[in-house]
């Protein structure tokens, strides 16, 4: 088993922890999945080879993978052995572009535009960006890769005339970028996160099995002159995307 440019993968398990040896595995194999050290498509080693190497069980060895197939990190594919699928995205809750963030982790970010149009707002799209009901709104639908996987579809109504914003330029990076560009500077949002089961739309879009749980996330944001500049609502692959949060004890 190698890292990527040919390093050598370190894995190293302490006996006297008690953190059980196919957790400490487990742990260290996620770690090198997540740095790029096993990039995407990567052939794990042998079990046989792998126990041997650390002195492990060959039990211990197979419980620690399989807690990685089933966090989708690995899949096990007949005739070729277990293979990297990739990291799972983690999203710190914070007022970020997806696409910065998939970029920052080096999950190679690419966007497909499906819709790029004006609309009238719905009762609800108007509440969330404070205008009259059926005031004319752009509504931006897209889907998100990492790795040229679709990981979220995303739904974005702006307020008409904020910005220029065309689809060839949406395609090559992200909202938030580009609103930074147009000389929009973002200040705070009301964000609400949730989870539900994928449409038939959904699922073909995200490539998942109908009634797949995937997450979702709403989103309603204001620039720094107290301006409702964004009303976002979007899904994400529960498989490939998580939301990290930082919990503060309150004296």
């Amino acid at each position: 088993m190698t890292e990527q440019r040919g390093a050598p993968l370190r894995l190293d398990v302490d006996r006297t922890s008690p953190v059980p040896l196919y957790y400490q595995l487990a742990q260290q194999l996620e770690a090198a999945i997540e740095r790029g050290g096993l990039a995407p498509g990567s052939l794990l080693g042998n079990e046989i080879d792998l126990a041997r190497r650390l002195g492990l069980s060959r039990p211990t060895v197979r419980q620690a993978i399989q807690s990685l197939v089933d966090k989708g990190l690995l899949v096990r594919r007949r005739g070729v052995g277990t293979q990297v699928v990739h990291s799972q995205v983690k999203r710190p809750l914070e007022l970020s572009s997806l696409y910065d963030d998939l970029e920052a982790a080096g999950q190679r970010p690419a966007t497909r535009v499906l819709r790029h149009t004006l609309q009238p707002a719905t009762a609800e799209v108007a509440a969330a960006l404070g205008l009259a009901e059926g005031a004319e709104v752009l509504l931006l639908e897209r889907l998100r890769y990492a790795h040229d996987e679709p990981v979220a579809h995303l739904r974005n109504h702006l307020p008409s005339g904020l910005f220029d914003c065309d689809r060839e330029r949406l395609e090559s990076t992200g909202l938030y970028r580009v609103m930074r560009a147009c000389g929009i500077t973002l200040h705070s949002a009301r964000q609400s996160v949730g989870a539900r089961a994928a449409t038939e739309q959904e699922a073909a879009r995200l490539g998942e099995p109908v009634g797949v749980p995937l997450l979702t996330m709403e989103r309603v944001t204001v620039d720094d002159t107290g301006r409702t500049v964004e009303f976002g609502s979007h899904v994400y692959r529960a498989s490939r995307y998580s939301f990290e949060f930082q919990l503060l004890v309150r004296a």
